[in-house]
């Protein structure tokens, strides 16, 4: 029940004052609340309470203290690092209310085979988790890592429960702000750095010969937005694989790929801002400039109608000619339907040796498409009739006459161009239910559900 004022882009030292009358009401709501929660988690507590309906402050102190430890309570603080605001209330906080590593619940992990728990003691086997990675330019691959178990002492070599390597863990160190400090050996809790692991990421566990546990990588969202990128300069182009790479390594929420369908490299991450902290990251450390822009949609074509339609290559240049004829008939698919061919060509109209290369042919122009130059899909293609010469008709030769044959039917069977569709589930309170339907009607949003 105190206030502390603070001077944006002062030194960060807080001084104590009353808490101002318009917050007086809310913050005292907020401690009884507080004081209730903690009371429930200890029955002297809760018999204290009934009693003189609150708690002294130095129950209150331990109160909070045990349910952070037990995982009951999850504190959430606000601050501004940026104007120097409050931090130094977040680390008194951790300070003296998180647990300390020996009052830790056991890490469980898995031991050949089995799921097994390992107390953060000096006297168990050695293992180390790896939760942090960062890429830096002129150390390295610098990794940080909490001492599970045992002591590490510098230039241990433990082994990668994950790969089966060596990782020999040189000039090890406590970490000091964005420095770290050498030291000669960290203990079970210790909070630790080294760098230049051969093979170490984020989520992996070192360990002992003797003692290969494994504990559980943290389970992290898959990427919810993407954006295409590209090099502003050809300087650029070259060192930019090789500097989203070493990104990639130090944050496990990107994604980078190329899309196949068209053909623009991606980088996803999980909103907006996040995507452009790790373009600026890029341009600051590793000086490679990049631009982001909305991805192509990747639209499809298809068919609606019947077609059936004659292809006809003909080429004669003196010397050996070119001769192919097929007639085709085209037809849609249910969604998803892809694509399929048929053969009904009966009485040698066509040698069989030929009917793959008029599919071959249809495939190479369906992927090129008809109407925007995107891929024709859910679609069947009949073969039925045609003919042939003995000397110049080959594979080449109806190859082209079915791309023919694919592109005068398009003509004729109705083209239509598929865009693709999204399931979104949007959560709102129901007076803003009318204007949310609205809104998803106007984007042209073809089938809503309307619940509680």
């Amino acid at each position: 029940m105190k206030a502390h004022a603070y001077t944006p882009d002062g030194d960060g030292k807080g001084r104590e004052i009353a808490i101002p009358a318009d917050m007086a009401e809310e913050a005292k709501a907020a401690h009884e609340t507080l004081v209730e929660m903690l009371a429930e988690g200890r029955d002297d507590y809760l018999e204290e309470f009934f009693a003189n309906g609150t708690l002294p402050l130095e129950h209150i102190l331990e109160g909070l203290h045990d349910g952070v430890r037990d995982r009951r309570i999850f504190p959430v603080m606000c601050a501004s690092g940026v104007h120097n605001i409050a931090s130094d209330l977040i680390l008194n906080f951790a300070l003296e209310d998180f647990p300390k590593p020996d009052e830790h619940l056991p890490w469980k992990g898995t031991l050949n085979g089995k799921e097994v728990e390992r107390p953060e003691k000096d006297s168990e086997p050695v293992s180390v988790y790896v939760f942090k990675t960062v890429a830096d330019p002129f150390s390295g691959r610098v990794s940080y890592f909490k001492v599970v178990s045992g002591i590490v002492r510098n230039d241990a070599n433990l082994i990668n429960a994950r790969t089966g390597g060596t990782e020999r863990l040189a000039h090890i160190g406590s970490l000091f702000g964005k420095t770290i400090q050498p030291v000669g050996e960290l203990h079970a809790g210790d909070i630790g750095g080294v760098a230049k692991l051969k093979e170490s990421l984020t989520g992996d566990t070192l360990d002992d010969k003797g003692s290969l546990i494994t504990y559980p990588k943290v389970q992290l969202p898959e990427p919810s937005i993407a954006y295409a990128v590209s090099a502003k300069t050809r300087n650029d182009e070259d060192r930019m694989g090789n500097a989203v790479h070493k990104i990639l390594e130090e944050d496990l929420l990107l994604r980078f790929y190329r899309d196949p369908q068209t053909k623009e490299f991606l980088l996803a991450g999980t909103g907006q801002q996040h995507v452009e902290i790790i373009t600026s990251r890029l341009k600051k450390r590793y000086s490679v400039d990049v631009e982001l822009h909305a991805p192509k949609i990747p639209y499809r074509e298809t068919v609606r109608g019947r077609a059936e339609v004659q292809g006809r290559h003909k080429k004669q240049t003196g010397g050996h000619g070119q001769f192919g004829d097929c007639w085709i008939r085209i037809e849609p698919l249910p969604r998803g339907g892809k694509f399929e061919f048929g053969n009904e060509v009966f009485g040698g109209a066509i040698p069989r040796n030929f009917i793959p290369a008029i599919e071959k042919g249809i495939i190479e122009t369906a992927e090129r498409g008809y109407l925007a130059g995107f891929p024709v899909v859910d679609f069947k293609v009949v073969v039925y009739d045609g003919s042939y010469h003995d000397v110049d008709s080959s594979e080449m030769s109806f190859k082209l006459a079915a791309r023919k044959a694919f592109k005068a039917a398009m003509e004729q069977a109705k083209p239509a161009l598929l865009e693709p569709i999204m399931n979104v589930e949007v959560q709102a309170p129901v007076e803003y239910a009318g204007d949310l339907m609205g809104d998803m009607n106007g984007r042209r949003g073809p089938h809503l559900r309307y619940g509680d």
